[in-house]
């Protein structure tokens, strides 16, 4: 009886493979799963990157400087918030733009100040003073430890430190290679669907795996149609099997 039901499941499975349109429904898979990652690689893309990078460049832009003012630690002691810190934001030739106290938690925030190089000034009685250079919007939080006694500290330079451009470029290069990974991945299924390049075919179905379409749904519409494909190789004209060399 297991000899006849294998029999017939390879009976069946040879009928699949001279179907020509096993191998078509292969390609449809391979070109919607490539689709949807194509689809997700245009959306990545919506938000053009140059005009992010001109907001993040430009110095007639405005945004906020949010930080938080903490005690120093000493024999396990301290960290705790600050209330009542002047902060102040400062002018490359120190004159004020503008200022905050922070509140119970710490906390301040200096609100529509323009992105340029500026000095952050922070004063309390019985704590050194600390200037660190920052450029407004660069940091989503800035942390500030007083230490007690007199004297300053800095300037601590964070100009050097913002990462949103580079996140910009990460996030345009993930969208590209979604995008073109999707357009390989379609240009694979149309070769499965003519059924003329074998390999050619695999390997672009292969890169479009690589699109994410929809997470999972996309590459696993890719990976069916590309077993659909390894099961009619012998349809593709340029495709040698072992038994025929």
């Amino acid at each position: 009886m297991s000899d006849e039901n294998d029999s017939g499941f390879e009976l069946w499975l040879h009928d699949l493979s001279i179907d020509p349109a096993t191998r078509v429904a292969g390609a449809i898979l391979i070109i919607l799963g490539s689709a949807l990652g194509a689809m997700l690689g245009v959306l990545l893309m919506a938000a053009d990157p140059a005009d992010i990078m001109g907001q993040i460049g430009a110095d007639e832009s405005s945004d906020t400087v949010n930080g938080v003012v903490i005690s120093s630690l000493s024999n396990n002691t301290g960290g705790d918030p600050i209330e009542g810190v002047l902060v102040e934001l400062l002018n490359e030739d120190r004159t004020i733009i503008d200022s905050d106290l922070t509140d119970s938690g710490g906390r301040f925030s200096i609100v529509d100040v323009p992105r340029q190089s500026s000095i952050l000034y922070i004063q309390h009685p019985d704590n050194k003073t600390v200037e660190i250079l920052l450029v407004p919007g660069d940091h989503s939080q800035i942390i500030v430890t007083l230490e007690p006694g007199d004297g300053f500290i800095g300037p601590l330079d964070m100009r050097g430190e913002s990462n949103l451009a580079d996140s910009v470029f990460v996030g345009f290069f993930v969208a590209a290679v979604t995008l073109l990974s999707g357009l390989a991945g379609i240009v694979g299924g149309l070769e499965a669907y003519n059924g003329n390049k074998y390999n050619r075919s695999w390997w672009l179905a292969f890169f479009g795996l690589f699109s994410r379409g929809m997470i999972f749904i996309g590459p696993l519409l890719i990976l069916i149609g590309i077993g659909l494909m390894y099961l009619t190789r012998d349809q593709f004209t340029d495709y040698i099997s072992p038994e025929g060399q």
